[in-house]
């Protein structure tokens, strides 16, 4: 079960060449993950502030084809593997349901002190 978020690409998102710069698409997966757990009654601040913190240990992204300025794109998220510490995610870009960007992020979940910490039973239940 996946979710998908509507973005528009602005000047800002784009470099020299009007085409979206590689790495702008990372923060619009960043925004899509953080989309699919609120919808799904995840909040990240709260589980921070319980001592659990998540941070991107892994990325494999494969770029197909550019979004230029001024494309509305859709970015999806679904779950691809759950572990005991890690989840890893499928996000892709899309203009058209012409896929753009494909990557999968590897998010491990730490303590305070950067160790690693089981993921809390809520997040491991998004399968």
């Amino acid at each position: 079960m996946g979710h998908s978020i509507t973005l528009r690409i602005y000047y800002e998102d784009t470099d020299a060449g009007g085409v979206v710069y590689y790495a702008n698409y990372l923060r619009y997966f960043e925004r899509a993950r953080t989309e699919f757990l609120l919808e799904r009654g995840i909040d990240i601040v709260e589980y921070q502030n319980q001592g659990y913190f998540f941070v991107v240990v892994h990325v494999d992204i494969s770029y197909k084809r550019p979004a230029q300025l001024g494309d509305i794109i859709e970015v999806t998220t679904e779950v691809a593997e759950i572990k005991n510490a890690t989840i890893i995610i499928k996000n892709q870009a899309f203009k058209n349901n012409t896929l753009l960007v494909d990557a999968r992020i590897t998010v491990a979940c730490i303590d305070k002190d950067g160790k690693p910490r089981r993921l809390p039973e809520r997040i491991k239940e998004l399968k």
